[in-house]
């Protein structure tokens, strides 16, 4: 599978990109960031950092600093200052890709076919590439992204982050017709790194499980400050799972529609409704167990 991952690293991205960087079910094209989890150039230095520790050798680009329409939201309550605070990466000499974020995921889509597109970040990004060059929706085979939920959200009572803070990105991405996985918040908030997935994974004692014990450790003790959760919700990478096992999220078919109305109260909201004909797959549940298999065997292939 030939993947463009399009994040706002972030301790879950994080490991997104590790997934991503260790199957050998993915080809990895590229890596654009956007501003999210913490402001543009945080994000794309940690994406660098962690691309760069682990030795995965792709175009990393940065990314729109800031949403298509709103005020820019950032969380650094959870991610840190740094936004990938709790581990000490070395230093490194940034060498990003000569164009943007946009500009990237149009380059790597045009040079290959059945390209997915995986967005673990608002979708700022995604949603500029295709306004500003529409060729490449033939080029797309799918978007997978982490975002929305078919029930709650989190940063308000109908709205989750990733799609709340560029709803509007969101949408030209639900309407583009380009076929599309949703995994939300029903889903990825069953996935929680508890202290004995943090135990089990310090035990295998590589250069990925010891990156992946320092930032949960950090993510967990904000998760406990912030929500007052024991194990901090590892969203991102279930959609880099998703691919790499098709026996791990179980999928139904859905119409889904973004709320674009800063003045309405389900603003962001990803309104969804079952439909055997709808244009988006929205994910339901999840095989826990195994989510944290496919994540353990990813780490033990960084010596």
């Amino acid at each position: 599978m030939k993947i463009i991952l399009d994040c706002d690293p972030g301790h879950d991205d994080a490991i997104a990109i590790l997934l991503a960087g260790s199957s050998n079910k993915i080809e990895l094209l590229g890596i654009s960031v956007v501003s999210g989890n913490q402001t543009v150039d945080k994000t794309a230095r940690n994406a660098y950092n962690v691309s760069s520790y682990l030795g995965i050798n792709v175009p990393i680009a940065i990314g729109c600093d800031r949403p298509l329409i709103r005020e820019k939201l950032n969380c650094g309550e959870i991610h840190g200052e740094s936004g990938l605070d709790g581990f000490d990466f070395p230093k490194y000499e940034y060498k990003y890709y000569e164009k943007d974020g946009p500009s990237l995921i149009i380059d790597k889509c045009l040079e290959n076919e059945d390209v997915i597109v995986v967005t673990t970040g608002p979708m700022t990004n995604l949603a500029t590439a295709l306004m500003r060059e529409p060729k490449i929706k033939s080029h797309i085979k799918e978007i997978v992204l982490m975002g929305g939920s078919t029930s709650e959200g989190n940063l308000t009572k109908y709205a989750e982050f990733n799609i709340l803070a560029d709803p509007d990105a969101a949408a030209i991405c639900f309407r583009s017709g380009i076929s599309m996985k949703m995994i939300g918040l029903n889903v990825t908030r069953r996935v929680l790194v508890l202290p004995h997935v943090v135990s089990r994974m310090e035990k295998l004692n590589t250069r990925a499980s010891d990156l992946f014990v320092k930032l949960m450790k950090f993510f967990n003790k904000t998760q406990k400050e912030v929500f007052n959760l024991d194990g901090g919700p590892l969203h991102d990478p279930v959609t880099i799972v998703s691919l790499i096992s098709d026996d791990v999220v179980t999928f139904e078919r859905m119409n889904v529609e973004i709320n674009v109305d800063p003045n309405n109260e389900r603003y962001a909201e990803t309104k969804c409704q079952k439909d055997i004909h709808g244009h988006v797959l929205a994910a339901t549940d999840i095989d826990v167990n195994k989510y944290w298999d496919i994540i353990e065997e990813a780490l033990k292939k960084y010596a």
